[in-house]
């Protein structure tokens, strides 16, 4: 813990290099990712602060869409789309993610009820390989799982109708650092 406070204490001695945050955040994209801590966004993308607005979740699960049941998930889109305006959505999941991968290998997480309640949420992935670590298909497949959800949230669906929002769904290694996006055409990620 020490490094990451020194760090914090040295942080704000540049205030003129944030002086322009205080104004508002008008950031493009919205990057819906894992609460893995091999992730980080910002170091994958080269993104400033203001310039991402982070949405992170146990696995990247998007929620279905219920207006009867607010979530902080649902919140954060919607703010995203409709107040902040941003013209692309990431869902990037990455190699190595615990959550699919217990989904995947259907592990017994009595031990942690909110971990299983919010991974109920998932669809376990029907072809995955349980002997693949990285889960790399599984988690790809639960991308573009999510980014179905998304289409379903209605500030989603009136963004992309108008022609203001496209969404991406993208795959990161933890191991090597690549970056893969999926791409329509041949329903495939491949490299950026």
């Amino acid at each position: 813990m020490q490094p990451l406070i020194d760090h914090a204490r040295s942080f704000g001695r540049r205030p003129e290099d944030f002086a322009s945050l205080a104004q508002g955040q008008s950031p493009q994209v919205l990057f819906i990712t894992c609460s893995d801590s091999r992730v980080v966004p910002a170091l994958i993308t080269g993104a400033r602060p203001g310039e991402l607005f982070e949405l992170r979740t146990a696995g990247n699960i998007v929620p279905p869409y219920a207006c009867d049941r607010p979530t902080s998930e649902a919140a954060t889109v919607e703010y995203a789309v409709d107040v902040l305006g941003v013209s692309e959505i990431v869902v990037c999941g990455h190699s190595h993610c615990g959550a699919v991968g217990a989904l995947v290998r259907g592990e017994d997480l009595t031990a942690v009820p909110a971990v299983r309640d919010w991974l109920a949420q998932a669809e376990p992935p029907s072809d995955a390989s349980d002997d693949d670590p990285a889960v790399a298909d599984a988690v790809q497949n639960h991308v573009l799982a999510q980014l179905l959800r998304l289409r379903a949230y209605p500030c989603v669906q009136r963004a992309m109708t108008a022609g203001r929002l496209r969404l991406h769904g993208w795959y990161y290694e933890v191991h090597t650092g690549a970056v893969r996006a999926h791409t329509p055409d041949t329903d495939s990620f491949e490299a950026l």
